[in-house]
């Protein structure tokens, strides 16, 4: 297997667990009542899962020379992805994991094609070729096809 293939094969994977994450989350949110209350209990589990890898994985902890030369907007990651969590639990009830997830996959692709096409944030530049483009514009296809389908 080549690596490229196992970095498509990770990115196949991350993808197809969005579902049974945001499927966990809604039924949670069931139970627990507000999308930012199962938010917080998705991040804190999942902050706990992460600190196990890493001390099973002996990762050494990171210096504070290091952190230092970070720039504050770098630390936000986190407040996006629970931008998203909580998104995607406020928004599935209403409208389906399908839709819920398409949109959200339309808006990352979007983004993503503009981040790439500008090298923004530290990216690897990768122009907005028409083929890219078009696999941009299907994306945005299928979720007009996945809302406007008779239910």
């Amino acid at each position: 297997m080549s690596g490229r293939t196992l970095f498509l094969l990770v990115a196949l994977v991350g993808g197809a667990v969005l579902p049974i994450q945001v499927a966990l989350n809604s039924l949670l949110r069931r139970y627990v009542g507000e999308p930012m209350q199962v938010t917080f209990i998705s991040y804190l589990v999942g902050t706990l899962a992460s600190l196990v890898v890493c001390l099973v994985a002996q990762y050494p902890v990171p210096t504070l020379a290091a952190l230092s030369q970070t720039s504050w907007w770098m630390w936000i990651g986190g407040c996006l992805g629970t931008m998203y969590v909580w998104a995607t639990i406020f928004t599935t009830p209403q409208i389906g994991a399908a839709l819920a997830l398409a949109l959200t996959i339309a808006g990352q692709m979007i983004t993503a094609l503009l981040l790439d096409h500008y090298g923004a944030i530290g990216l690897t530049r990768l122009p907005a070729t028409p083929e890219r483009i078009a696999g941009v514009v299907f994306v945005v296809l299928g979720v007009s096809l996945t809302a406007y389908a008779k239910r």
